[in-house]
Parts: structure tokens; C-alpha cells; sequence
């Protein structure tokens, strides 16, 4: 004996009646088949009237049909003829015999032909379909039904009699009046057959004007219109199912079941819209993240274009404050203009890499931005600005410090000009004075004990005209902006003092001369001295006197004395200034030397943090949120800390022995900080996104994580490709190499290097752990494919090879539709309409297997 059926992989709890998919809805309907044998003598009539009409429906397509179901199917042809037609394939030749054992050879191969279709049988075999068994015909007709006409429903994961009621509820939950709960007493008023109708065919049905009190002129209505222009014959009795207080269930599936038949091509025609829209819906999205990036990609390197330039621009001012103007602008650049690009550069990466990965979850090409605006050329040129931006600070205190030192040497240069033109004042007047003309021998000496003296002061200031001339050479070589007033003052100084060399030796020979003259004078005057001694005595006293007029160089000395109280000041002010500066050392030094290892501390702990999260994404993501608030918060010492460095830069003052760290050092280990923390996030987003698309559980994504970390060991979040190899052999991978000298398995070498190409598409000869989730769960995933979309594209277009805009815009939304249209390339086979357009093309397009 074979037995009723049951699909493969139900389980017990889904009826011993089941004819396929769709879990234990049958349970209600199908408790236990003995107590099925004791069939309801109402739901039997129903049932005979709906399974022949159903059976003809079918059998009527090979010109034929039963006019009772017990006794038609007793010979088992035309039960294999019904096989044959609803199936579409072809059954084992019967017996032409008119034996008893013939008959059930032939029910025999019909229900074979059932069990090849994944059903088993239970509780019923041939010998009662022969008898005439009607109970166990009907059960065997309803196995049949279910599993052809109702296994095979499908709307949003549920099958056969979920699915099937999932979509009459759909259809028809806009109606007044109808609430569909079952198979069996929501359908008695007739308003949910009318509402199915209209649903799909408004203009066959006029639904406002049905009235609830009136069930079997519903039900007639929709009886009548569906065997009119749906050719669903009429299964049913209004009068039996109104006057049934609970009607059959499997003849209300079975004739609700032809409606869905009825209406599949639209069915499919919605199934492939919405296939199609959600794919469109991805590729837009997508589109528009491509766009966002190439714009803000545009817009960055643009900015780092006009600002190199400027960075790159080395013209000193002459001036220490346009030069002071110039490192204030630097300051405005560094504390205003550049962290918002920091933040552009950042999140253009992160923006990158979510949509790399959102397109490796749709199965897309990977995005390929325009060239020259690739992240590794947006990074080239960030290295470049930062190059430069570091050269131009370098050259702006090297500048600075010049200039500084200028100041100090002209200043320096325009004292002992001032010194030496003051002391050179009258010198050459009173060189060029012949007060030795009327002068006596004494006097004549005494001039020239004070012509030596002069020589020995003059010869004393040759080392400030040499040094006067040094500065000023010094000056010259430091290109010093008033360069031409200190050289005209220098040769001036130089001119004069050539001038006072020449007449010191002039005036030197005229009182030598005059000496001489006027010793021979003397000699004369020795002789009448010695007669003349009053004379001698007032000689000598006047030559006392023009002694002491020789005291007046010393007075001049004097000043010397008024000049020290001014240096003194000079060095009190100096002191106190140098004091002010290394108070401002220590301050920024007692900050920096606080900030520096706090930044380091928390660039270690983000990288342990994405090296090691633990807990859900969830968590994970809110404890990140959590540190960047904890940084951003931080951001005032950073602050702070400028401001003590601009200080520093405008006391000009350029070292400091208290700490390690400088400013660039800090803002470098901050711009870190804030990448590393926005790069973590951006990852557990990621994440978040691989998990919700592939359905990854929270153990799963902890295994890979373990997996990952066990192989990282660098510790740096990346895999190098050996360990990325020794990973996937942990995993049961096949790709040992042989050991050497012998040559590498080249099966396992060609294998790995088809999942380097997946895992490391741009060879930077390193796997993220992002990259490492995608090729886990990469083979397994389900999504949408080039083949499917194709296939929706088709029924959509009626079978056709192409797709007119017309029929685009009628069965998409306007945005979808227009989408299409623009994208899609004119159809270039034969026998199609002008406007025609390729949709293969346009959807291997989608998944990057061909070029518009």
C-alpha cells in the first residue's frame, strides 16, 4: 500500500496531509487522517464540486474532463493525464489493460510520479483509488493540489498556505468590510473574492455598490465574473458556503488558489518592479555617495591646490612686524583653516570606505574614483601640503630669526656709527687749525704730547671702523632692507676716517716742522734767557699753563662714566624680559609635557580598542562615542596650549629645554588621535552594515574578530599576506605550500591568489579586518545578481529582448523609470521599435560585468 503524501523536510507537526512547503499551517485543517476519513458531509460536497471543477480546469487543456472524481480515476489514465498537464512532464507509457492489476499499476505510476517531486505518501494507496474509495480520491486530489498549485506560492519568506493567505490579505486590506483571517469564514460575505477581483481588475467588478448583507450575490458575483474573463470555473456553491456554518477550507484554498494562478503575471510583473526598484535604489544611493565623494574629493584637492602655492611662497618682508603679520596669518591657517579640512580629509575616507563596503555587500564593482582622486592621491597631496606647510613654518622662523638678528646688528651698527660719528665731531676742523703758527717751542711740544695722545686715541678707534665696516658687511650679506643707508653711512665713516688719517700726518709734520723752527728759535732765545732770566720765569709758568689745558681730554673721558647707568638699565630691562620668556618656557612646557603623553596614551588605546572590541556592536559603538567625547572635550588644552605658543612666537623665542615636546609634535599626535578615533568608528559601522545585510549573528562576528586578532601579529589591525594565508589554512583552506626546495602547490597558489584579489583589490599587500568579514561571509550571502535583475527586466518587458520607455514608465516609479531611460543604451538587435532600449546591458552595467 503507498500512502498520501508528504513533502521532504516538513516536519510532523505540518499534517500528515501536507503537499509542500510553508511549515505547520496545516495543522487545523489536517489533525490526523483517520479522523479526515469521517469527512464533514457538507465539506465532502464541497470539496467533490471544487476538486472536479479543479481537475477540469486542467484536464479540459488535453481535451478532455471527469464528471465523478471517485470513478474517473479508477484506471489511473486519466489521473496520469492530469499529472502530465499540470506538470508539463511526461509520465511512464500506462497499461492498455482493463485488469484489475493494470488499473493499479497505473494509479501506481501516478503517484510514483508524485513522490519524484519530493512528496511523501501516507495513508492511502493504489488498490482504494481503484475501489473507488472516494474519501482517500479526494484526499489524494488535494495532495496533488497542494503540491502543485499552492507549495509553489511564495510572498516575502512564507510559502504555501501563509504565503498564499499573506497575499490575500495584501490585496484586499484596503477594502471596506473585508478582514481575511483564514481559508474558511472570511470569505462567506463574497466581498473578499470581489475585493481580489477588483484589486487586480476594477474594471470587471463595481465594488462600492456590494453590500455585506448580501453574501450569495457577492459570491455569485464573483463566481460568474471569474469563469467569464479570468477562466476560473465556477467551484463553489454561494449557497452551500453561506448556509455552512465553517466552509471547507481545502476547497476555498483550492478555488482562492486559481485567483493567485490568475493573477501571477501581474504577480510577477509587482515581484520584478520591486526587484528591479530595490536594486535601482541601491545603484542610486550608491551614486549618490560616488558623487558626495567625488565632490568633497574635488573640493578638498582644490583647497590644497590654492593653498600650496601660498605655503610654497618664500618672500621674506623686510620688516620684523609684515614678517610678524605673515607668522599671524600662519597662526590663522594652523588654528582656523586647516581642522576643518582635517576633518574633510577624514571623513572623505571614512566615507570611502563605507561605501566600498556597502558595494561589496550589493555584489558591485568597487567604486573607482576619477583620476587623481583616488585616497592615495588625496593622501599624496595631504604629505605634500603638510611638506611644505612645514618648510614654510621652518622658513618663517628661520626668517623671523634673521630678521631678528638684523634688528639686533643694524641697531648694533647705528650705535657705534653714532658713537664713532660723535666722537669724530670737530676732529677734522681742529686737525685742519694752525694754532702752531703763534705758538712758542713749549707750546709747539705741548701740541704735539697732545697731537701724540690724539694719534693714540685715533689709532684706538680703528677697531670700531673696522667693526663698523664689519656690520655693516654683515648686514649687506643678510640682504638687510635699508641695506643702502648703511652703506652710504659705512663709506662715510670709512671717507672720513681716511680724511682724519691723512690730516693727523699732515698736522703731525707742520708741528715737527714747526718744533724744529722754533727749537733753532730757542737756542737763540737760550742766550738771551740767560740774560733775561724774568723772562724765563713767566716762559715757564705760561708753559705750566698751557699744561694744564691739556686736561680737558680727560674731561671728555668723563662722559664715558655718564654711560654707565644706561647700560645698567639697558641689562635690568634685558633680564627681566629673558625672565619673562623662561616663565613662558616653563608653562608651555608643564602643558605640553601633560598633553603630549596624554595624546600617545590614547592613540594606544583606540588602536587596542580596534584591535580588541568586545560586547555588541551596539556597545562597542556607544563606548567609541563615548572616547570621542572624551577627546573633543579635550580639545580646550590643545587650545590652551596654542595660545602659550603664540606667546613663545611672538617673544621669539624658539627653544625650550623643559620639554620634548613642540607645538607640531602635538598637533600632529592630535590630528592622529582624531583620525584613529573616526577610523574605529567608521569600522564597527561598517560592520553594523555587513552584519544587518548577511544576517550575522553577534558570536559569529566575536569568532572573526578572535580569528583576526589571532593572526595579527603585528598588532596593527592588518594582516600581512602570510598570515592572511596561515588564517584561512586554520580554516580548512587548502593552500599548503610544499615545502622548499619543492615548488608550491600550484592549485593552492592560483586559489589564494583569486582571494587576495577579493580581499586586497588595490594590492597594498595588506587585509583589514573589514575586508576579512567580507570574504567570510561573502560566499553565503544572498542578494540580488546581474541574472535575476535581467529576468525581472523581461517579464517586465512581456519576454521581449528589449524595453520600450513606455513600458518603463509603466511599470516603475517616475524617479526609477527616468533613471532607466537615461542610463540605458538603445537596443541594436533586430525587429524592435525605435526608442527600444538593452536592458542586459544596462543590468551587467549594474554589477560592473560591462561598460554603458
Amino acid at each position: 500500500m503507498m500512502m498520501v503524501m508528504q513533502p521532504e523536510g516538513l516536519g510532523a507537526r505540518e499534517g500528515r496531509f501536507a503537499g509542500g512547503g510553508g511549515g505547520g499551517e496545516y495543522m487545523e485543517q489536517e489533525e490526523d487522517w483517520d479522523r479526515d476519513l469521517l469527512l464533514d458531509p457538507a465539506w465532502e460536497k464541497q470539496q467533490r464540486k471544487t476538486f472536479t471543477a479543479w481537475c477540469n480546469s486542467h484536464l479540459r487543456k488535453a481535451g478532455t474532463q471527469i464528471e465523478n472524481i471517485e470513478e474517473d480515476f479508477r484506471n489511473g489514465l486519466k489521473l496520469m493525464l492530469l499529472l502530465e498537464v499540470i506538470s508539463g512532464e511526461r509520465l511512464p507509457r500506462p497499461d492498455k489493460g482493463k485488469m484489475r492489476f493494470h488499473k493499479i499499476a497505473n494509479v501506481n505510476k501516478a503517484l510514483d510520479f508524485i513522490a519524484s517531486k519530493g512528496v511523501k505518501l501516507v495513508s492511502i494507496g493504489a488498490e482504494e483509488i481503484v475501489d473507488g474509495n472516494l474519501k482517500m480520491t479526494l484526499g489524494m486530489i488535494w495532495t496533488i493540489i497542494l503540491r502543485f498549485a499552492i507549495q509553489d506560492i511564495s510572498v516575502e519568506e512564507t510559502s504555501a498556505k501563509e504565503g498564499l493567505l499573506l497575499w490575500c490579505q495584501r490585496k484586499t486590506a484596503p477594502y471596506r468590510n473585508v478582514n481575511v483571517q483564514n481559508f474558511h469564514t472570511s470569505w462567506k460575505d463574497g466581498l473578499a473574492l470581489c475585493a481580489l477581483i477588483h484589486r487586480h481588475r476594477p474594471d470587471l467588478i463595481d465594488y462600492a455598490k456590494l453590500r455585506k448583507d448580501d453574501p450569495i450575490g457577492n459570491l455569485n458575483t464573483a463566481f460568474e465574473v471569474a469563469e467569464k474573463y479570468l477562466d476560473i470555473p465556477k467551484m463553489l456553491d454561494a449557497e452551500d458556503i453561506v448556509n455552512t456554518p465553517k466552509p471547507d477550507e481545502k476547497a476555498i484554498m483550492t478555488y482562492v488558489s486559481c485567483f493567485y494562478h490568475a493573477f501571477a503575471g501581474a504577480e510577477q510583473a509587482e515581484t520584478a518592479a520591486n526587484r528591479i526598484c530595490k536594486v535601482l535604489a541601491v545603484n542610486q544611493e550608491n551614486e549618490k555617495l560616488m558623487e558626495e565623494y567625488e565632490k568633497l574629493a574635488s573640493e578638498l584637492l582644490e583647497w590644497i591646490r590654492r593653498t600650496v602655492p601660498w605655503l610654497e611662497n618664500r618672500v621674506g618682508e623686510p620688516s620684523m612686524s609684515a614678517m610678524q603679520r605673515k607668522l599671524e596669518d600662519f597662526r590663522d591657517y594652523r588654528r582656523l583653516h586647516k581642522p576643518p579640512r582635517v576633518q574633510e580629509k577624514c571623513q572623505l575616507e571614512i566615507n570611502f570606505n563605507t561605501l566600498q563596503t556597502k558595494l561589496r555587500l550589493s555584489h558591485r564593482p568597487a567604486f573607482m574614483p576619477s583620476e587623481g582622486k583616488l585616497v592615495s592621491d588625496i593622501a599624496n597631496a595631504w604629505r605634500g601640503l603638510e611638506q611644505v606647510e612645514k618648510g614654510y613654518e621652518d622658513w618663517l622662523l628661520s626668517e623671523i630669526r634673521r630678521l631678528q638678528r638684523l634688528q639686533h646688528l643694524a641697531e648694533k651698527f647705528r650705535q657705534k656709527a653714532s658713537l664713532h660719528e660723535a666722537w669724530t665731531r670737530g676732529k677734522e676742523e681742529m686737525l685742519s687749525q694752525r694754532d702752531y703758527d703763534s705758538a712758542s717751542l713749549q707750546e709747539v711740544r705741548a701740541l704735539l704730547r697732545r697731537h701724540e695722545a690724539f694719534e693714540s686715541d685715533l689709532a684706538a678707534h680703528q677697531d670700531r671702523v673696522e667693526h663698523i665696516a664689519a656690520l655693516a658687511q654683515e648686514l649687506n650679506e643678510l640682504d638687510y632692507h635699508e641695506a643702502a643707508s648703511v652703506n652710504s653711512r659705512c663709506q662715510a665713516i670709512c671717507d672720513q676716517w681716511d680724511n682724519l688719517g691723512t690730516l693727523t700726518q699732515k698736522r703731525r709734520d707742520a708741528l715737527e716742522r714747526m718744533e724744529k723752527l722754533l727749537e733753532t728759535i730757542d737756542q737763540l732765545q737760550l742766550e738771551f734767557a740767560r740774560r733775561a732770566a724774568p723772562f724765563n720765569n713767566w716762559l715757564d709758568g705760561a708753559v705750566e699753563d698751557l699744561q694744564d689745558v691739556w686736561l680737558v681730554h680727560s674731561v671728555e673721558e668723563t662722559q664715558v662714566r655718564k654711560l654707565v647707568p644706561s647700560r645698567d638699565q639697558t641689562l635690568q630691562e634685558e633680564l627681566a624680559r629673558q625672565q619673562v620668556n623662561e616663565r613662558l618656557r616653563r608653562q608651555f612646557a608643564a602643558q605640553a609635557n601633560a598633553i603630549g603623553p596624554w595624546i600617545q596614551a590614547k592613540v594606544e588605546e583606540v588602536g587596542r580598542l580596534a584591535a580588541g572590541l568586545a560586547g555588541s556592536l551596539e556597545e562597542q559603538m556607544a563606548g567609541l562615542r563615548q572616547q570621542e567625547q572624551n577627546i573633543i572635550n579635550y580639545k580646550t588644552n590643545i587650545d590652551r596650549l596654542e595660545g602659550d605658543h603664540q606667546l613663545l612666537q611672538e617673544s621669539l623665542v624658539f627653544d625650550n629645554k623643559h620639554t620634548v615636546y613642540s607645538m607640531e609634535h602635538i598637533r600632529v599626535g592630535w590630528e592622529q588621535l582624531l583620525t584613529s578615533i573616526a577610523r574605529t568608528i567608521n569600522e564597527v559601522e561598517n560592520q553594523v552594515l555587513t552584519r544587518d545585510a548577511k544576517g550575522l549573528s553577534q558570536e559569529q562576528l566575536n569568532e572573526f574578530r578572535a580569528s583576526f586578532n589571532h593572526f595579527d601579529r603585528k598588532r596593527n589591525g592588518m594582516m600581512e599576506p602570510d598570515d592572511f594565508r596561515a588564517c584561512l589554512i586554520s580554516m580548512g583552506y587548502d593552500l599548503v605550500r610544499a615545502p622548499q626546495p619543492l615548488p608550491r602547490s600550484p592549485k593552492g597558489e592560483v586559489e589564494f591568489a583569486r582571494i587576495m584579489t577579493m580581499v586586497d583589490p588595490n594590492a597594498a599587500g595588506v587585509v583589514t579586518f573589514q575586508a576579512f568579514i567580507d570574504f567570510m561571509t561573502r560566499e553565503t550571502a544572498e542578494t540580488d545578481t546581474t541574472e535575476q535583475v535581467v529576468a525581472s527586466f523581461k517579464i517586465l518587458a512581456g519576454d521581449k529582448n528589449y524595453i520600450t520607455p513606455e513600458e518603463l514608465r509603466r511599470e516603475l516609479p517616475a524617479e526609477q523609470a527616468e533613471y532607466c531611460i537615461r542610463r540605458m543604451v538603445p537596443y541594436k538587435g533586430s525587429g524592435a521599435p525605435a526608442g527600444a532600449l538593452d536592458y542586459v546591458a544596462f543590468s551587467s552595467a549594474l554589477y560592473g560585468e560591462s561598460d554603458l
